[in-house]
């Protein structure tokens, strides 16, 4: 099932969720200071690209930097790809279809914002130590 979902997500917004955080990661690797969050950048990418079938945990080890680098990215790109994440979420929950659709795009708005800190794992493998995210 989670295959079917992910088709789907990838045809009517995964692509597109991808390519603006792509575009992202590019712009935050261009100073050497952003280089973390171009790379966060690039990991989320790939969990937009196909987001069934894993999940967001967060780690408790992370501190102060990630807390900093956070509010750093709400205002370089996390606040736009946010955006991106509601309004995709809106228009799929239009059709009966695309609810689940629309509610996993709302599910991703919290990992959109705070990239830093949290992993993304498979949903079948447990972390240890790991604390799932609020999602």
């Amino acid at each position: 099932m989670k295959t079917i979902l992910n088709v789907i997500w990838l045809l009517l917004c995964g692509l597109w969720m991808a390519i603006g955080y792509v575009i992202a990661g590019i712009i935050c690797c261009i100073l050497i200071i952003t280089i973390p969050f171009g790379i966060a950048s690039f990991r989320m990418a790939n969990y937009a690209l196909w987001p069934f079938g894993r999940t967001v945990i967060r780690k408790p080890t992370a501190g102060a930097g990630s807390m900093i680098g956070n509010v750093i990215w709400i205002v370089v790109a996390g606040l736009w790809l946010a955006l991106g994440h509601i309004t995709t979420g809106l228009a799929l929950c239009i059709t009966i279809i695309g609810i689940p659709l629309g509610i996993a795009s709302f599910k991703m708005v919290p990992i959109s914002l705070l990239p830093l800190g949290a992993e993304i794992v498979p949903t079948d493998q447990q972390m240890p130590g790991g604390v799932p995210a609020r999602m």
